[in-house]
């Protein structure tokens, strides 16, 4: 079995924001050169989220809007319990639940196997700072 881990640095400027990642993770499927298995791709902080979805800006939009109504950004203490910590990004751990920590997709014949519209993205909720994206492929 083959077998490749990789850590992807993002230092996204905004505050929320969803990055492309897909090109990066076809890159990694090929220099894993596994043929037959899965990839894991994973946002390892909780303030941050990785999603397959159509890449198409009016739909990213959509999810700002969305989400901003689901969980809106107030860093005071007064909305969220999690800001009386002293920290002001209680929405963004919210934001990451709703669209998921991870994205596991078959790779076969040494290519990522999505749907036709299917992209990868990383989307960031309490940016301007360091934060990593992991990426394990395993198979044959």
């Amino acid at each position: 079995m083959k077998c490749l881990t990789e850590e992807l640095w993002m230092n996204v400027p905004e505050r929320r924001q969803i990055v492309s990642i897909h090109n990066e993770v076809e890159r990694l499927v090929t220099q894993s050169d596994v043929q037959d298995g899965l990839v894991l791709v994973n946002a390892m902080h909780i303030t941050a989220s990785v999603f397959i979805n159509d890449n198409e800006p009016g739909l990213h939009r959509d999810y700002e809007k969305w989400l901003e109504e689901l969980a809106p950004f107030d860093p005071s203490s007064k909305r969220y319990h999690h800001n009386r910590t002293g920290e002001d990004n209680a929405d963004a751990h919210h934001k990451r639940q709703i669209m998921g920590r991870e994205v596991v997709v078959a790779i076969t014949a040494g290519k990522l196997h999505l749907g036709p519209w299917e992209h990868i993205f990383y989307y960031e909720f309490d940016g301007k700072r360091r934060k990593r994206i992991l990426v394990k492929i395993i198979g044959e």
